[in-house]
């Protein structure tokens, strides 16, 4: 009896072994799918780490991953990864970043922004908003030249990318040179075309997305800053080992500012339909978040259709938060290979009919 359950322990590491290694195997090239289906997927042509801007001496990179299917240019969709603002970069979301390459015709720009704890923990929520202004511009700017049509850019990302991609078509109309120093609170993107200030960029409408994909959005920093997200209870600051402090800097807090932080916050930042007509939006969200949870993406959605916006939503049964990252989590059970395909298709079936492919 002993020498069978010896041999079963042993059948029982071996099969996790394997199915270990198999994870490991679908996460590094991405490629699940089309093992074991044999669905044909398109080549694809990277290019990495391209520096488009460098605030405060900080180098901010993209990679930009474009199909090779012939065209002569492409429509294009700006990843923002997410982290809670301060862990995490562009790496995350190299997988979803391969997989819209093989299963679409839309080039992918997968984006670093500055973090909190960036340049000695001094970078504020607003100047991460401005680098990814700022990212928007650079690919408008300079797109063409890897076959993107500069007419065609959507946004996306997830947790506090979602954010970042929300106050893109949010804020977009919220710039000033004096940035939140000015007389209101507003943004000075971190790139700006040649020849252009930040007030140019909003009176020629420049800033204007075709779309956006909020998964799992972080769509109230008020709420968050409210409820400890500044404090040591954000376990995010320790995972990125800096001191807890304020988002906007160590002399602001939540109490007393509320006005900064709703500025950041896109579910205080819609606009009316006479106001300002917004890009259309799907917001995505697994039915068992807890970090970013579908009541909360549900109020968004809501409002935005009170305010006569275009959005879609929906909800992944079953699946917890962060299902769209490259790693594996083993805290929350998520595997890219397993659960991020199923969202991505549905992702691009959206932007497809948004860019008529």
């Amino acid at each position: 009896m002993q020498l069978l359950l010896e041999r079963i322990k042993s059948r029982i590491k071996y099969s996790l072994s394997i199915v270990f290694l198999v994870d490991i195997f679908f996460i590094q090239f991405s490629h699940a799918k089309e093992l074991i289906s044999g669905v044909h997927v398109n080549q694809y042509k990277v290019i990495r780490d391209i520096e488009w801007a460098k605030p405060k001496g900080y180098s901010l990179t993209m990679d930009i991953y474009i199909p090779q299917t012939g065209k002569s240019n492409y429509p294009v969709l700006i990843i923002y990864h997410g982290g809670g603002w301060l862990i995490n970069n562009k790496s995350i979301m190299d997988s979803m970043s391969i997989y819209i390459a093989q299963h679409s015709e839309i080039i992918v720009c997968n984006v670093n922004y500055r973090l909190l704890g960036d340049n000695e923990n001094t970078t504020t929520i607003n100047e991460i908003i401005e680098d990814a202004l700022g990212s928007f511009l650079w690919v408008k700017e300079n797109i063409s030249v890897y076959k993107g049509d500069p007419s065609r850019i959507a946004v996306t990302g997830d947790s506090a990318g979602g954010q970042l991609a929300a106050m893109v078509i949010l804020g977009g109309d919220k710039l000033g040179s004096g940035g939140f120093k000015g007389k209101f609170p507003g943004y000075n993107p971190t790139f700006l075309p040649e020849g252009l200030i930040a007030e140019d960029v909003v009176r020629k409408k420049i800033l204007a997305a075709q779309a956006a994909v909020l998964s799992y959005p972080a769509i109230d920093v008020y709420d968050k800053c409210l409820k400890g997200e500044e404090t040591q209870l954000n376990f995010f600051w320790n995972l990125a080992k800096k001191n807890p402090r304020g988002f906007f800097g160590d002399s602001i807090n939540v109490q007393n500012n509320a006005e900064l932080y709703k500025a950041v916050s896109p579910i205080y930042n819609i606009p009316t339909l006479d106001q300002r007509k917004l890009p259309p939006q799907l917001c995505i969200v697994g039915s068992k978040d807890k970090a970013n949870t579908p009541v909360t993406i549900q109020n968004y959605v809501a409002k935005l259709k009170d305010a006569g916006q275009p959005v879609e939503y929906w909800e992944y049964e079953g699946k917890p938060h962060a299902f769209l990252d490259t790693k594996p989590n083993q805290y929350l059970g998520t595997v890219f290979y397993r659960d991020a395909p199923p969202a991505i298709d549905r992702i691009i079936e959206f932007l497809n009919r948004v860019f008529k492919l």
